[in-house]
């Protein structure tokens, strides 16, 4: 059995799935523990990620007590595969090892090989003891949040377990692959009126802007707020962007480039700024930030808003960005951050923090509740997928350069199981209804 012959009955649409044989070997993009020091001596911004990831055959694991076997029909690219790809801040294999010292069942994730990806669309092919609420032949999508839940911490809000990681990137059998091994409380229903490429790209991005802007763990947005979005038309900004004007509040839009700050507008922001073209940067030299920088970002934001500073800041860039931001929100704001794709190491002027009663949020994902009401909003049409560009599985290296080197709009998706672009839609009419917000960001790539 081959995963060709999965692959041609989900397209027949036979549901019957659990009937077939499992193959023993899958196709999957991988990084491999005896390549870690590959670039030593390199500067982060000259790692290439082409030259550590590998498209190749590897075992099918076997699906234990509460798990899921998935066949991926496609996924997406995130910033944590750039990470793993390029081993920084350090190799994921750390994150392995740990892992595969919980348990007889985690020991399967610590492989001399990391199959990675943190988001998928496909179809349940097999399910292990004790899993009820999914079965063969079932539709999916998948969440990141991989937890154990033994421990009391993580049972208000499980992003607090001390056991908690990210699928694919802090465990083994990810997304960029014909198939996946997710624990089965990761699983959502696909959204029907949607392709199996646009299902793939939001699971990690939207569930982390949910997280960040409206949950209670995050920024707690109101209607009125004005939100400064950094990257509004990235991965995850592209998703903030969308709660904030469903939400009533203000965004205010930061891009890098003219066609960014269109498609910003194309998608209802009306205050947009293009930080390449005012030509702002933040930093005099390495190691002093340019507080000069912080004012004039300032005043262009007031300019735009008839005088108000933002009450909310969408942060993930981290390092480049951080200290304007904590400048620029108002008193009693909120910088609320994630990720830090520019460096981990944040500097800012504390005076403007703790003398106008600013906070910083850190978040971290979802949980399980607010990466379900997440794609719940995609479903019914409220959230839009903000895919740009779909890659074959075999060009995979090629589509987390891009993400790499920020040349993307929205997010980078790619087909796994799916032979081309365009299928697994259900409902049409639905669809139909919807266009052209759903292609929007794909009809400008």
């Amino acid at each position: 059995m081959s995963t060709g012959a999965i692959r041609d009955a989900v397209l027949a649409g036979e549901s019957d799935l659990g009937a077939m044989p499992v193959p023993e070997f899958y196709t999957a993009l991988t990084v491999h523990a005896d390549e870690v020091g590959m670039f030593e001596g390199v500067s982060s911004e000259f790692k290439d990620p082409r030259k550590s990831l590998h498209v190749e055959e590897v075992p099918t694991p076997e699906p234990g007590p509460g798990e899921a076997l998935v066949a991926v029909m496609a996924s997406s690219v995130n910033y944590n595969t750039v990470w793993s790809a390029i081993f920084e801040p350090l190799p994921t294999f750390a994150f392995l090892r740990r892992y595969g010292r919980r348990s007889e069942l985690a020991r399967r994730h610590d492989l001399p090989y990391h199959v990675l990806g943190s988001d998928l669309s496909g179809v349940v092919l097999r399910v292990g003891p004790g899993v009820s609420k999914w079965k063969p032949g079932d539709r999916v999508v998948a969440h990141c949040l991989s937890v154990e839940l033994e421990d009391p911490e993580g049972h208000d809000d499980s992003m607090l377990d001390p056991e908690q990681r990210i699928w694919g990137f802090e465990t083994n059998f990810g997304g960029l692959a014909e198939l996946a091994l997710v624990k089965a409380n990761q699983l959502m229903p696909m959204p029907a009126h949607l392709t199996w490429e646009e299902a793939a790209c939001s699971g990690l991005v939207n569930s982390t802007a949910y997280r960040q802007l409206v949950s209670r763990n995050g920024a707690q947005m109101k209607q009125g707020d004005t939100v400064l979005i950094w990257g509004a038309s990235g991965g995850l900004g592209s998703y903030a962007t969308q709660f904030a004007l469903n939400g009533g509040a203000t965004p205010v839009c930061v891009v890098s480039s003219p066609e960014k700050a269109e498609l910003a507008r194309r998608a209802g922001a009306e205050l947009v700024i293009d930080r390449a073209a005012e030509g702002f940067s933040f930093w005099s030299d390495e190691h002093t930030p340019d507080v000069a920088e912080w004012r004039r970002f300032g005043q262009c934001i007031r300019d735009l808003t008839g005088g108000e500073d933002p009450d909310i800041v969408f942060e993930h860039p981290g390092r480049d960005t951080f200290g304007a931001s904590v400048y620029v929100a108002r008193r009693g704001g909120t910088i609320v951050t994630c990720a830090s794709t520019t460096g981990f190491q944040h500097s800012f002027d504390n005076r403007y923090l703790w003398m106008n009663l600013k906070r910083v949020v850190g978040t971290h994902f979802a949980n399980y509740h607010e990466a379900w009401q997440a794609n719940r909003l995609i479903a019914k049409g409220m959230i839009h997928p903000t895919l740009s560009r779909a890659y074959p599985l075999t060009s995979a290296a090629d589509a987390v350069h891009d993400v790499r080197r920020n040349v993307h709009q929205g997010k980078v998706g790619v087909l796994c199981l799916a032979p081309e672009e365009g299928l697994g839609v259900r409902d049409q009419e639905l669809r139909q209804r919807l266009l052209p917000s759903i292609t929007r960001f794909k009809e400008t790539s």
